[in-house]
């Protein structure tokens, strides 16, 4: 019998978001050989045990009703609006098996990162916005970031830099609205701080100061990482692959979303630091993926795969600048990297299968543990 995955993202009445990666997900679980459909938080019919489920058409979604699922994954991307608040109550439910525990928002992840003597030398120094803190970030940094806990995208996210007269700011806003000026006193700066983050906060959330990295490997371009790290059909967490991001001249991030251009990562640090330093750099990527997300699941339990944006600066130094649970793959796609795309899509399915396969066999085991007991 075909097993059931579903997958939980948000629903609007036209559609979903990312609608590209999601056609091509129930498509690759139709080929594993598993009855794979789309599902949000309102579609759920708990006292008939049945969901409304969508899969795609030939324009657009058809509708159809589903069984319970054998398992769910989580795709849902939470932001903290009023037509997100069904999420965390529902999710909250014992009401499925999930492949993928919750996580949390960026501020408290870095605390539990932070704990970690081992990972604590990858981490930018990182606090909770204050005028104080504002201050002392600014004593021994030359550019700091102000970013929302929730964030994503790059969105409302400022650069602040300390000039030798004032303070220069550049952002994007969250609706994509590129943000610079240019302000000469501290005041100033703490005042325009708290209004943009009064009008870029999405209900109650917070926002966090980072210390900035010199990320520029290109003149006047930030340029990161981006690591897709998975765990495989037997549960193995393996890195999937790696792509650099080369941002727009004067942006603060390099989001491709926001006008960013992909790159290989061998070649293009091979040309900027060398043969043998580019190894370094791409093997301490690869470390610090694996042993960030071994420290992550003993926090928050099992998990599937994370999207890892890291810092490489000018002098070859890695830095993690964020981790997040429910990643893009559209990288490899723009890297023309077909198979490692395809690869990115069907893992989390392969898991999720594997999942419960492994509950079959205990279940089979201890059937026949009883039997002989019995006889």
């Amino acid at each position: 019998m075909r097993k059931r995955i579903g997958i939980l993202t948000f629903r609007r009445e036209d559609g979903f978001t990312e609608p590209v990666y999601l056609r091509r997900l129930v498509k690759a679980g139709r080929e594993l050989g598993a009855n794979v459909f789309l599902f949000g938080p309102q579609d759920v019919r708990y006292a008939e045990k049945r969901i409304r489920g969508y899969v795609p058409a030939e324009k657009g979604w058809k509708s159809e009703w589903f069984d319970w699922p054998d398992i769910v994954i989580d795709r849902y991307r939470y932001y903290p609006l009023p037509k997100h608040s069904l999420y965390l109550p529902f999710r909250k439910q014992n009401w499925f098996r999930y492949a993928n525990s919750r996580f949390s928002n960026k501020f408290q992840v870095h605390q539990v990162l932070a704990q970690d003597p081992a990972l604590e030398r990858w981490l930018p120094q990182t606090l909770p916005y204050s005028r104080e803190n504002l201050s002392l970030l600014m004593k021994h940094h030359r550019f700091l970031y102000l970013k929302p806990t929730n964030g994503t995208g790059g969105r409302s996210i400022l650069r602040v830099e300390r000039l030798e007269k004032g303070y220069r700011l550049y952002g994007r806003t969250k609706k994509q609205a590129k943000s610079s000026e240019r302000l000469y006193s501290q005041a100033a700066l703490c005042k325009r701080l708290e209004e943009w983050m009064e009008r870029e906060k999405h209900g109650k959330e917070q926002f966090f100061l980072q210390q900035g990295l010199e990320l520029e490997l290109v003149p006047h371009r930030v340029v990161d990482a981006r690591l897709l790290v998975q765990k495989d059909g037997s549960g193995q967490w393996k890195v999937t692959g790696m792509g650099l991001r080369i941002g727009s001249p004067q942006l603060s991030t390099s989001n491709l979303h926001g006008g960013g251009k992909a790159m290989p990562a061998a070649l293009f640090l091979t040309e900027r630091f060398g043969k043998e330093a580019a190894e370094r750099i791409i093997r301490e990527c690869r470390e610090l993926a694996l042993k960030t997300v071994a420290r992550i699941e003993e926090h928050y339990g099992q998990m599937m795969e994370f999207g890892f944006d890291l810092g490489i600066d000018v002098q070859g130094r890695v830095w993690i600048i964020e981790i997040n649970p429910k990643p893009g793959r559209d990288i490899f796609r723009q890297l023309g990297q077909k198979q490692r795309y395809q690869l990115a899509i069907r893992r989390p399915l392969e898991y999720a299968l594997s999942l419960l396969e492994k509950t079959e066999d205990e279940a089979n085991t201890r059937s026949g543990y009883f039997r002989e007991k019995k006889a």
